[in-house]
């Protein structure tokens, strides 16, 4: 007898309802125990509904239930990546392939994965494959092309989206991905042309928009940019980073008046530490309370933050939804607020080092005994999680050499890194502060006893300049961050900045010449 649960599921699936669909296999799985085609629908549905655990699950007994199915091995794959379980992953791909030798997708599949594993050799090997399988699929041309510009053969990579879109004119990905490349190459007029036709073949397309939305505010074009640059949200949501659904309603420029609001964090520490200065803003529209979430190891800075009622932790402000009018985001508010770049809210500090870390914190500056010395914090390294650390980090220590011979300075490293630092030369007193770093104060108690930070672009430089403290950037020129604008020596957020940019992948030769010469010039005056 045909299961008449598979029949209700597979009707609920085929109108676009996961949940439903979900929901009816689920009961008739409670009922009947393993019904393998009912396991595959509860499976896609999951996986349509990013509930990666369950998808997981269910593909994994379906693929128990009937070994010889590379669909379940295939699906399990997926699921396993988007949970970070690469290993398993690879595992479940591996054995899909010994089922179907030939099969592109499932080649292409495994050639992301070994990318993101970092076996690029390994990978194009099977990208190539998957190409040579489905020479006419503009996906999989699509991936091959990533995997290469992503790893510095842009040529190739272009010769690919353009063959992919010669196969499928209306493949909104090939487009988009090939917009991206366009603007690591500075073609910033065509690379708006692929967003936007990307868009036009598919509005509902988030990191098209977040792309086109960084293209755009590099420019200084904020006003057409804010709008695009919340699509971020839509995986922010996927990730779990903000919330997907709560009584509480998400704040879009609604009269605050005799409300509240709560603000919570998003992206990096960096991305906390420029946008928090938004929150007076929100104060003076007239809201009675505003709390603002942080990660913990921003919470004691947060706290010098005007227009801050309340500062607490993340997980504590997610908690404390339900007791305000709205939530927002720190990066909605430029959009909210009309932020144009003659209108950036620029005034510092805005954070504020606290005086009895800076009175504890203060031997450690005057170590050396050099009095009248120019007091230097250096920090040459950034996240290695980040997207983009290969270009914006210096490679080694070793890239500021040139900065040692200016006479009359003490360095000072602010590098928290599980690593121990590499061995200075003999000649460079570099004092590592890193041990003493407990959270963000700390490191501000710091910056206020030095006269500069030179830094490559990460938290650090944007504390010193929330502080209001002296600090020169190192920026890398590919993927150059879009709020440090394009082709500018300052920055229209901190006034206190200054940008020494690469005008080159990879040669940080010249930008640190500049920057040495620049230190030169402000010891020789620092001196009279």
């Amino acid at each position: 007898m045909d299961n008449p649960f598979v029949a209700q599921a597979e009707l609920a699936l085929l109108a676009d309802n996961p949940r439903d669909a979900l929901r009816i296999a689920r009961m008739g799985l409670s009922l009947g125990g393993g019904d393998p085609a009912l396991l595959e629908i509860a499976a896609e549905s999951a996986s349509q509904l990013d509930q990666n655990a369950d998808a997981a699950d269910y593909w994994q007994r379906l693929g128990e239930l009937v070994p010889d199915y590379a669909q379940a091995w295939n699906g399990l794959g997926i699921a396993l990546q988007r949970l970070g379980a690469v290993d398993e992953a690879e595992t479940a791909w591996r054995r899909a392939l010994a089922l179907l030798p030939d099969d592109a997708n499932l080649h292409t599949n495994l050639g992301l994965l070994l990318e993101e594993r970092g076996a690029l050799a390994e990978a194009e090997q099977y990208q190539r494959r998957a190409v040579a399988l489905a020479p006419d699929s503009a996906p999989i041309l699509t991936n091959h092309g990533d995997l290469l510009a992503h790893h510095g053969r842009p040529d190739e990579a272009l010769a690919l989206y353009r063959t992919a879109l010669a196969r499928d004119p209306n493949f909104a990905t090939a487009h988009c991905n090939l917009g991206v490349l366009l603007t690591d190459q500075g073609d910033a007029r065509a690379a708006e042309a692929s967003f936007r036709h990307a868009l036009a073949l598919q509005p509902d397309f988030p990191q098209c928009h977040v792309n086109l939305a960084q293209l755009l505010l590099v420019q200084g074009r904020f006003d057409e940019g804010w709008p695009h640059h919340e699509s971020r949200l839509v995986r922010a949501r996927r990730k779990g980073e903000i919330p997907l659904s709560t009584s509480t309603p998400q704040w879009q420029g609604e009269p605050l008046q005799g409300r509240t609001i709560i603000v919570l964090p998003e992206q990096g520490y960096g991305d906390e530490i420029q946008f928090c200065r938004y929150v007076p803003w929100l104060k003076s529209l007239g809201a009675s309370r505003v709390t603002v979430a942080c990660r913990p190891e921003l919470t004691s800075l947060m706290q010098t933050l005007a227009g801050a009622d309340q500062v607490v932790d993340q997980d504590e402000g997610l908690a404390l939804l339900a007791q305000h009018d709205y939530w927002t985001v720190l990066l909605s508010l430029p959009l909210h607020a009309g932020t144009r770049l003659d209108s950036i809210p620029a005034g510092a500090p805005y954070l504020h080092a606290d005086p009895q870390r800076v009175r504890r914190l203060a031997p450690l500056l005057d170590a050396t005994g050099d009095d009248g010395a120019l007091r230097v914090g250096l920090v040459w390294r950034g996240n290695p999680n980040h997207s983009n650390d290969e270009a914006r980090s210096l490679p080694a220590l070793d890239n500021l050499a040139p900065l040692w011979t200016v006479p009359g300075v003490r360095f000072f490293s602010l590098l928290k890194s599980r690593q121990p630092l590499p061995p200075a030369p003999q000649a460079l007193p570099l004092v590592d502060l890193a041990p003493h770093l407990g959270d963000f104060a700390d490191t501000a108690a710091l910056l206020a006893g030095l006269d500069l930070l030179i830094s490559v672009d990460t938290s650090v430089a944007h504390l010193a300049g929330a502080l209001g403290r002296p600090c020169w950037v190192l920026l890398p020129a590919r993927k150059t961050d879009w709020r440090w604008l394009r082709a500018r020596t300052d920055s229209p957020w901190y006034p206190t900045m200054r940008l020494f940019r690469q005008l080159q992948h990879g040669d940080w030769h010249t930008p640190v010449a500049a920057l040495a010469a620049a230190l030169e010039q402000l010891r020789a005056a620092w001196k009279t």
